[in-house]
């Protein structure tokens, strides 16, 4: 029969704290620890109650996904996100782990589209990798427009093709945009940018529901500004004596986010920065070692409302912006 003694407080205790181990350690059902305790059902119940009341269990899950989920959090802590997704590491390569990330990309953008949507994007190898893992069997009534100007030369820096290739795998209408990504000169792109067919994409890319966009290094001959932009390859210290770190929407940004000192991000037909902030929702696609500096820089500028990414990028972007933290916050001497 259960003892209805009214127990002092470090016996309660202890009494729980025997319970508790019981029941969750040694894995009993709360019946059997009744007949070891001489306690009711009820009682066991109850304490197992005021023991997690009291803070005395603590529950950890062991998952693969559980270094992932962190990197997750702490990266829309980075740039104010909705969504972060991380995918892993699985071929110790850049090449494997691009093809990770464009699957995680895809299976992401599918989860979010909707009959109507209109999809606005750059060009760009990790935006290019996401339309690669794209497979449905479902056909979305959905829109496609570029979100700039074209560069011809490389698969993933046409944006009229990449367009057109996730157009063609969602079932949905592609757009095209019949511009340069650089004008000549601020005067030229102010005319192309008024040309009705030219104005008509853009405006379409500006009322997107969701835009994908990808992200640039400037920092090595083989970067991927310079696939958009070659005639500066000469002139690259000319680029990073202006203080950029990235490119977004072939923007140069510095490594706060802002706009870089940079006379070509006056020649862009593209939509603006603010013009991609106020889409609904906006998501880069980035993997490698070389998008660390740049999606820092992205995050800090608050331009996006997601990212798909792989482990060792979100834990480099996490690294280095911490860095970045802890110099700011040292005092000059």
């Amino acid at each position: 029969m259960e003892n209805d003694i009214e127990l002092p407080p470090f016996t309660l205790t202890r009494q729980i704290y025997r319970v508790l181990v019981m029941y969750y350690l040694d894995g009993k059902k709360q019946s059997d620890i009744a007949v070891v305790t001489h306690l009711s059902v009820a009682t066991v119940n109850r304490m197992i109650r005021q023991g997690r009341d009291a803070g005395m269990v603590e529950i950890t899950i062991k998952s693969p996904f559980l270094a992932a989920h962190q990197l997750e959090r702490d990266l829309a802590l980075i740039g104010d996100l909705r969504e972060a997704i991380v995918a892993p590491n699985v071929t110790g390569g850049d090449e494997g782990d691009l093809q990770e990330v464009g699957a995680a990309a895809a299976g992401f953008l599918l989860s979010r589209i909707k009959d109507g949507d209109v999809i606005t994007l750059t060009g760009g190898k990790g935006v290019s990798a996401m339309v690669d893992a794209l497979s449905t069997a479902r056909k979305f009534r959905v829109e496609v427009v570029p979100a700039l100007g074209c560069v011809q030369g490389k698969h993933y820096t046409d944006v009229n093709h990449v367009a057109s290739e996730l157009a063609a795998k969602l079932g949905g209408r592609a757009y095209q945009i019949h511009a340069p990504l650089f004008a000549d000169t601020p005067e030229q792109r102010r005319m192309l940018m008024e040309m009705s067919q030219v104005h008509q994409v853009l405006q379409q890319a500006r009322e997107a529901d969701i835009a994908i966009v990808g992200l640039g290094s400037i920092h090595a001959s083989s970067s991927s500004y310079y696939d958009l932009n070659p005639s500066v390859l000469h002139a690259s210290a000319s680029v990073e004596s202006s203080g950029a770190c990235s490119e977004l929407l072939a923007h140069l940004l510095d490594e706060q986010g802002q706009p870089a000192s940079f006379n070509d991000n006056q020649r862009l037909v593209s939509l603006t920065l603010a013009e991609l902030r106020q889409i609904p929702f906006s998501f880069a696609v980035a993997a490698g070692s070389n998008k660390v500096e740049p999606a820092s820089s992205v995050l800090r500028g608050r331009y996006l409302k997601g990212i798909v990414t792989d482990e060792s990028t979100a834990a480099g972007i996490i690294d280095y912006s911490q860095m970045l933290n802890r110099q700011r916050e040292t005092p000059a001497c």
